[in-house]
């Protein structure tokens, strides 16, 4: 499977790209991401911003992979009692990823969905199961800190911190909701976000660095490109590693 490259060996990006160039047939690589609220401090498009950068350092590492324009907005009910939230639901976002893969699957090889929000996840175990069962070669990879806090805490001030850090508020950073998610669920399906966390913050964001998002950006980055390697592919469409 193939992969352009542009002058001075710059990867080539699909939103950039010309048809012709398009030989090969590439495994192409869609971040994917959310609109959605992120405490006081985090932008609306946290979510998008890291799955970017993750796919985009796997881009980099690997000149055969074609990234392709990140999908902003995913399923993310759970945050709608903020202003800003953008859901498309899960319904919707399963018939985007089918269509997507459908339509890509006619020219590239392989797709590669790099996913940065967790309400997602039931819109992709539906989607990539399906596109494989018509023989496409189609998987996801989640953008997950072992052992992370949920939402807007540490984790991912530090990634954003580093990815982007003229987009983050520091000092209005604030401790939200701390207990484990497990205990939180039944209060979260009833009642959102918005119903155990007033700030939208599941989790803490103190101690949160750039540096620290950077190692957790290489790291995420590490285990994506060992993936790709493997290309071992779960039965629920989930890239292994």
């Amino acid at each position: 499977m193939g992969g352009i490259r542009g002058q001075g060996g710059a990867v080539v990006r699909l939103g950039s790209a010309r048809s012709p160039e398009l030989d090969g047939r590439p495994t192409v690589v869609v971040p994917l991401g959310s609109v959605e609220q992120h405490g006081p401090h985090l932008p609306l498009a946290t979510d998008t911003t890291v799955a970017a950068a993750v796919a985009t350092g796997l881009v980099d590492r690997q000149p055969d992979l074609l990234l392709a324009p990140a999908v902003p907005y995913g399923a993310s009910g759970e945050h709608e009692g903020f202003p800003g939230t953008v859901s498309i639901g899960t319904g919707a976002l399963r018939t985007l990823l089918v269509e997507l893969g459908r339509s890509a699957g006619r020219w590239a090889g392989r797709l590669l969905v790099v996913n940065g929000h967790g309400g997602n996840l039931d819109a992709l175990r539906s989607a990539v199961p399906l596109l494989r069962h018509e023989g496409r070669d189609v998987a996801w990879f989640p953008c997950g800190v072992r052992g992370g806090d949920a939402h807007a805490g540490r984790i991912e001030t530090s990634l954003v911190l580093h990815v982007e850090p003229s987009a983050v508020r520091p000092e209005l950073a604030e401790a939200g909701e701390t207990a484990p998610v497990a205990q939180l669920l039944p209060r979260l399906r009833a009642g959102g976000v918005a119903a155990v966390s007033p700030n939208g913050v599941l989790g803490d964001p103190a101690g949160a660095s750039a540096d620290e998002g950077a190692r957790m950006l290489a790291d995420l980055v590490g285990r994506l490109a060992a993936a790709v390697q493997a290309w071992d592919v779960g039965a629920d469409g989930r890239l292994t590693g």
